[in-house]
């Protein structure tokens, strides 16, 4: 596989239990050396110290010293940073995560939510040029997933690089550039949102639909049924634009129009079809 995260670019990991999203990140980061290969981290090798001191990591699985506080845990990561970061941004962190209040606190009193925020803040606090998060919303309310979301457009707009692996779809296409789906290993599909999302859907409702109308809805892409809408998909090459004329068409053939919903394939369901088609070549 090969990947790429540029300066202020947000880029989702997606795929299935097992792709190796994980694994990944962890040969990123240096935990696990990979078979073959290279790994740069902001122009140097993984392996330099150097690199890693600029990158923020929040993995899947973590647990802090419960006799510690909040502002403690903090403050033991900047120093295994070998950064100096002054006491001033250690509580602008932690109140970047809502924690601003629990600073105070012994970690071994925290819910799993707060203390994912403040694995978030652990990850944050040191400026770092990248960030990866491995799952950093999976604990978390709807409150803190937007809270999240916030950050992460905020590291965007500072020009800092973000690798975020993570299960929540819609998390992923609210605040990702690009998006690469791994597949047992393997890179199944990568680009921005528009180019894996190409196929853009119709939806209307008519009354009066008879055969003529039927096949000119057909003509403009792939035609089904959802309840009382019909829903045409457009080939991916086209972008809609010929929604007008499909519109005046019905009319002219005597169908009452009711509604036009303009709309697009989620990246749900784009995910589906890629690993659906992998599943398919395998078993060929």
């Amino acid at each position: 596989m090969s990947l790429t995260v540029g300066r202020g670019e947000v880029v989702g990991l997606l795929g299935p239990n097992g792709a190796g999203k994980t694994s990944v990140i962890k040969m990123l980061l240096g935990l696990v050396r990979p078979d073959a290969g290279e790994v740069l981290l902001l122009g140097r090798p993984g392996r330099d110290p150097h690199s890693r001191a600029r990158v923020g990591y929040l993995p899947e699985l973590f647990r802090y010293q419960p006799w510690l506080s909040a502002a403690e845990v903090l403050a033991l990561h900047v120093r295994l940073a070998g950064r100096g970061v002054p006491a001033g941004k250690h509580r602008e962190i932690l109140a970047m995560v809502g924690l601003a209040d629990r600073a105070g606190d012994r970690v071994g009193g925290f819910s799993k939510g707060m203390q994912q925020r403040l694995g978030l803040a652990v990850a944050l606090v040191a400026d770092p040029e990248l960030v990866i998060l491995d799952e950093p919303t999976s604990a978390l309310d709807p409150v803190g997933r937007a809270d999240v979301r916030d950050i992460l457009l905020t590291l965007r707009a500072r020009g800092v690089a973000v690798l975020l692996n993570s299960h929540l779809i819609g998390e992923v296409e609210r605040v990702c550039d690009r998006v690469v789906i791994l597949d047992k290993g393997r890179v199944a599909a990568s680009g921005t949102l528009p180019e894996l999302l190409g196929q853009h859907e119709l939806r209307l409702r008519l009354d009066g639909v008879g055969t003529a109308a039927e096949a000119r809805l057909a003509a403009a892409g792939r035609l089904t049924r959802s309840g009382d809408a019909f829903v045409v998909t457009f080939p991916t090459e086209q972008d809609g634009s010929t929604v007008p004329e499909l519109v005046a068409d019905l009319v002219g053939l005597g169908v009452r129009v009711h509604a036009v919903e303009p709309g697009r394939i989620s990246l749900e369901e784009r995910l589906l079809d890629i690993l659906r088609a992998g599943s398919t070549e395998e078993r060929q």
